[in-house]
């Protein structure tokens, strides 16, 4: 298997386990109560609703990338997440961190890799035949 294979693995995984961990501290620790209080205050629509969503789209996407499993709908999703953060949230900010758009960017891109390239080596749409979409 080609190298380039095994550097989106990489990709996929690292990029899987952020998304899974900052998911889980949704779901699991501020609650969706408290998601969708953040999201009111932001001024997101459907604040409740949205809430879910974006909890459940970073945990189970970044389990999906993890496991390699639906990865180009899975990144699809989370770079549509990234992309509402960064105009949300990070972008009055300025680029640098910890606020800033920086790090929701480079999240965002590999996003799009992801969804572009495939999952790489040792992912489980490559038994099932997802490689191609």
């Amino acid at each position: 298997m080609k190298t380039s294979a095994w550097g989106l693995t990489t990709l996929r995984l690292v990029v899987g386990a952020i998304f899974m961990m900052h998911g889980g501290q949704k779901l699991f620790i501020f609650g969706f109560h408290n998601v969708a209080g953040m999201m009111s205050h932001l001024g997101v629509p459907l604040p409740r609703f949205f809430g879910v969503v974006v909890t459940l789209v970073e945990f189970l996407g970044g389990l999906g990338l993890v496991v390699g499993l639906l990865t180009r709908w899975a990144a699809f999703f989370l770079a549509i997440d990234m992309v509402v953060a960064i105009l949300k949230v990070h972008l009055p900010h300025g680029f640098f961190g910890p606020m800033g758009y920086e790090f929701p960017l480079s999240l965002l891109a590999a996003s799009l890799a992801l969804m572009l390239s495939g999952p790489g080596a040792a992912a489980i749409d490559n038994v099932i035949g997802h490689r191609h979409g």
